[in-house]
């Protein structure tokens, strides 16, 4: 089976198009270093032919809310619209647990993205999944400054490769419409996160300081509500296995 990956070459997409391949499958690599741009549609209708599932884990690096709505908005209607023209049987969308809780402008374009799906012609599920072991990495290297500002509150860590697993596993399958939340193994502090990163020489050594944010985030919003698969990998052991010499 062709298995389309939008986002390809992105912290998800690598694992989802390594997994397409251990399963026997062929992916089809959709970036734009690979000529395919979703935002203006170039390329796609060449890269979906023959294409029977579509995962889309395509990524915009903002925190600003016009900037991914416009971004999730357009990436959205023309991926859609290409995958209903190239007969796709299947749309896989990653989406994130708690977007509908946190006020955040990166999550009201998950919001508009899931919105356009779900009101597509083509078959659909998607998999809200709670944040990556590399979040309190990525919060670090938004605050350049000699003390790291991090949210307090909790998250539900998942490991990249056990996200990707479970995407492969949908395109295989029937579509779903909303899939069971993943979650993480384990609920950890995310300046706890923070600070062990930096303790295991993860990241640049500097004080943390907690902050409140109003909105959801630091109130447990972004933690799954319900019943759903449970990863296996925990923050710790992924640190561990990021921070030891090979």
């Amino acid at each position: 089976m062709k298995i389309a990956v939008a986002g390809g070459t992105g912290v998800a997409g690598r694992f989802v198009v390594d997994v397409v391949k251990a399963r026997g499958h062929t992916p089809v690599v959709m970036s734009r270093g690979r000529g395919v741009d979703l935002v203006s549609g170039a390329g796609l209708d060449a890269a979906l032919a023959g294409v029977e599932a579509v995962v889309d884990v395509a990524n915009l690096a903002t925190s600003r809310k016009a900037a991914a709505v416009e971004f999730f908005d357009k990436a959205g209607r023309n991926l859609v619209a290409a995958a209903g023209r190239a007969g796709v049987r299947h749309l896989v969308t990653l989406s994130i647990v708690g977007i509908d809780r946190v006020r955040f402008g990166y999550y009201a374009g998950k919001l508009r993205q899931e919105e356009i799906v779900q009101g597509g012609a083509v078959p659909w599920t998607i998999l809200r999944a709670t944040q990556f072991h590399e979040f309190a990495g990525q919060l670090l290297d938004r605050v350049p400054g000699p003390i790291a500002l991090v949210p307090t509150g909790r998250v539900q860590p998942v490991a990249v490769r056990e996200v990707a697993e479970a995407l492969v596993d949908a395109a295989l399958g029937a579509p779903q419409g909303m899939a069971p939340e993943l979650a993480g193994p384990r609920v950890e502090s995310l300046v706890g996160m923070a600070r062990s990163l930096i303790a295991a020489g993860g990241a640049r050594r500097r004080p943390v300081l907690p902050v409140y944010l109003p909105g959801g985030m630091s109130s447990g919003g972004l933690l799954p509500t319900g019943a759903g698969p449970r990863g296996t990998q925990t923050f710790a052991d992924w640190l561990k296995e990021q921070t030891t010499p090979a």
